[in-house]
């Protein structure tokens, strides 16, 4: 593999603290929380859930496009994060962290508390969330301008900024205006359900590489077989990263296609953050010039280290066995 001067990748999105918790199906069932998915809910509806779990919830920074951006950071490569937290402790904390990483933080502060996730993790080592947006949610239009993305080569805006479509909007022309290549996560099926028609409006006139799994591709193309899934989530972008969790993932550049295996082997502990990972090593590895393969690659390793822990920040052991991959 062969690097290059990295460029900056810069991402919108929500600042959000994960509270994980490890339950049942049952759990899920009876508190109401759909397997698999993610629902917007209020910070009390979060707490009473909570109320009936077996044990306190562990607290670990997080929110997608955090998420990827910390992978780029740690991979050595320049990411910036823009977005809204709570002037609170916990925002301290979640600014301190990332910082830490070596991303350029550029959170706004907000007198309303710190976004938070609740993220039950089943035996299946499967994610269900229920997210409160918080100060998150206070991000405007009026916030983003084309000076945030300056000197962006890759700009990335998470799916759930699609429940708030004027922001959307201005995040991408931002990006637009400034030049970048966007990169479009399309986040759960349940966000391409309920924004199916926006999603389509924008990604032909905007987006530049477009990433979905397998549930996401099905909701937003209607097919389920992976080439055939594939060629239609490539419609109108450069590049289209269908993600199919074990199975590898398939890119499609120019319409060609390319297949990258999954790394395999320890056992999976914890689902969370592996698309935001993956995506992480991916974005790395194109800013860092490897080819997509290699980039794809990059990826793989990075989702696989984090289904090996409890949430979405890979440890330093983890980060030393996938530099191991940037240098075979």
């Amino acid at each position: 593999m062969q690097t290059y001067e990295c460029g900056l990748v810069t991402g919108v999105g929500s600042a959000l603290m994960d509270l994980l918790v490890h339950e049942s199906d049952a759990y899920l069932n009876a508190v109401g929380i759909e397997k698999g998915g993610m629902t917007l809910m209020d910070i009390e509806a979060i707490d009473r859930a909570l109320s009936f779990a077996a044990d306190a919830p562990e607290m670990v920074p997080g929110g997608a496009t955090c998420n990827t951006l910390v992978g780029v950071a740690r991979l050595g490569g320049k990411s910036r994060f823009l977005g809204k937290c709570g002037d609170d402790a916990v925002g301290d904390a979640y600014i301190k962290s990332l910082t830490d990483c070596g991303m350029d933080v550029r959170l706004m502060r907000s007198a309303t508390p710190t976004g938070r996730v609740l993220s039950v993790i089943t035996p299946d080592a499967e994610r269900s969330m229920w997210t409160c947006l918080a100060a998150s949610s206070e991000l405007g239009p009026a916030d983003l301008s084309a000076d945030d993305f300056s000197g962006t080569q890759y700009a990335v805006v998470e799916g759930y900024l699609l429940f708030n479509p004027d922001l959307m909007n201005a995040a991408l022309k931002a990006a637009k205006a400034a030049g970048a290549k966007v990169v479009l996560d399309l986040a759960s099926f349940t966000v391409v359900r309920e924004c199916l028609d926006l999603l389509k409006t924008l990604i032909p006139a905007y987006v530049d590489i477009l990433v979905a799994n397998e549930d996401e591709v099905a909701e937003y193309t209607g097919e389920t077989d992976p080439e055939t899934a594939l060629a239609r989530l490539s419609d109108g972008v450069e590049i289209a990263v269908l993600k199919r969790g074990a199975s590898g993932s398939l890119i499609s550049d120019k319409g060609k296609v390319i297949r990258v295996p999954a790394e395999t082997g320890a056992p999976i502990v914890d689902t969370t953050g592996a698309g935001d990972l993956w995506l992480g090593g991916f974005l790395y590895g194109l800013s860092a010039g490897y080819t997509i393969l290699d980039a794809g690659k990059i990826g793989a390793a990075c989702g696989y280290e984090v289904c090996r822990v409890v949430g979405a920040w890979i440890p330093d052991e983890g980060w030393a066995r996938i530099q191991q991959t940037l240098s075979a």
